[in-house]
């Protein structure tokens, strides 16, 4: 199984092209959307979190050498506590050019937006130039995720995800699953999937550590949002089994690491892996994105109106009815499971044909509408060590 990608000189393969505008810090971000603005395969993001946000340096880095990443621009204040030349440092490693624009250095800042515009436009032709070529699927790493679940969920869209988990696995490709928090309830179903003693070790403590964040007074781990409830689940531990359908029945391999000091990538070994992380649906992309996700597949019961900056999302629902009102924002109809005129398989065989044509070059629909969503979750340090997980 192949598909056609950016190979790159770290010896990852890219889906996307992407010159890759990153403000530091949020002060920043003014400057870094106008050097990327109206260039071609040119997006700007940044994160929220204030200039000695030290924590989210390694996401930082994750999403910069991504390997749908062709080039980045590091746009800094130039006071910010996230010194940008190790952050660079780590970039070039893999191979990819990195420009560093310190808006203070150069004095003042239409200066910098001219001189940073130079850089993402000389990326941007130098990645114009370059042309797909056939992949093996085990250079493919696509993440899973759902949000706005319902109960069609956890029956058509979720299942049939995991169907594409499975086939994907089995030709040598690598899926990534996140949330922790969302497989409370599922935890011992996962563990007895584990390769190894260690691995089920570390899945109860990837479910067991997150609902000690929420132990903390002010704090309640079961919630539900308005769309869960209205849309017919009643309990977390119902959504959570709903939800880990879309890992498929394949061995887990792995649970990656997403401390405040570390991120883990995904390993060139073929399977399925966990993550530590969080549940928000764009910071938890952010992370996948950051590990060496290609793509993302989104399950959604009541719809979805975003995307990602640096992984193309597929979107699948299983609600007619939110298939019948979005589908101009949905990538794949999972209705047909509900109404009994397709089997969850074959449902699953075309989410698989999608991300194949979309790692080839297809655009999904948030592609389509401009939407490039961006979000960094900051994991606090202090929190981790009260809780006795730092460096756990």
């Amino acid at each position: 199984m192949q598909f056609q990608g950016y190979v790159r000189r770290d010896g990852r393969a890219g889906v996307r092209n992407t010159v890759l505008v990153l403000a530091v810090c949020d002060c920043g971000e003014p400057a870094a959307r106008q050097m990327a603005e109206g260039i071609p395969g040119a997006v700007a993001v940044t994160h929220y979190h204030g200039c000695i946000a030290i924590e989210v340096v390694p996401t930082i880095v994750g999403v910069c050498i991504n390997p749908n990443i062709h080039g980045v621009v590091l746009v800094v204040m130039g006071c910010e506590g996230q010194r940008p030349e190790p952050m660079a440092e780590q970039i070039a490693r893999t191979g990819k050019p990195v420009t560093i624009i310190n808006i203070q250095e150069i004095g003042n800042t239409r200066a910098a937006i001219a001189r940073g515009r130079a850089a993402v436009e000389a990326m941007a032709r130098d990645a114009a130039r370059e042309r797909r070529t056939t992949v093996d699927i085990g250079k493919l790493v696509v993440g899973v995720k759902c949000g706005g679940s319902d109960t069609t969920s956890g029956i058509a869209a979720n299942p049939s995800i995991g169907v594409m988990s499975d086939r994907m696995v089995d030709a040598g490709a690598r899926v990534l699953m996140i949330e922790p928090i969302e497989a409370i309830g599922a935890e011992e179903e996962l563990a007895k999937r584990a390769v190894n003693e260690s691995v089920r070790r570390d899945i109860l403590n990837w479910v067991g550590d997150e609902e000690k964040r929420w132990t903390v007074p002010g704090a309640s781990v079961d919630f539900m949002c308005g769309g869960n409830v209205l849309g017919g689940l009643t309990t977390l531990e119902e959504k959570s089994l709903g939800a880990v359908h879309k890992s498929g029945h394949r061995p887990v391999s792995g649970v990656l690491k997403v401390r405040p000091d570390i991120l883990e990538q995904v390993p060139d070994a073929p399977g399925f892996y966990l993550q530590e992380g969080i549940h928000i649906e764009l910071q938890a992309m952010t992370y996948q994105a950051a590990a060496g996700a290609n793509i993302i597949v989104f399950a959604t019961g009541r719809g979805g109106s975003f995307g990602h900056a640096i992984c193309p999302l597929v979107k699948v629902t299983g609600h007619p009815e939110t298939w019948a009102r979005m589908s101009e924002d949905m990538d794949v109809n999972a209705s047909t499971v509900m109404d009994g005129t397709e089997s969850i398989e074959s449902v699953g065989q075309r989410i698989l044909d999608e991300v194949l044509a979309v790692a080839s070059g297809k655009v999904t629909k948030g592609e389509a509408l401009g939407f490039y969503n961006f979000n960094i979750w900051r994991q606090d340090p202090r929190l981790e060590a009260l809780l006795g997980l730092k460096g756990k």
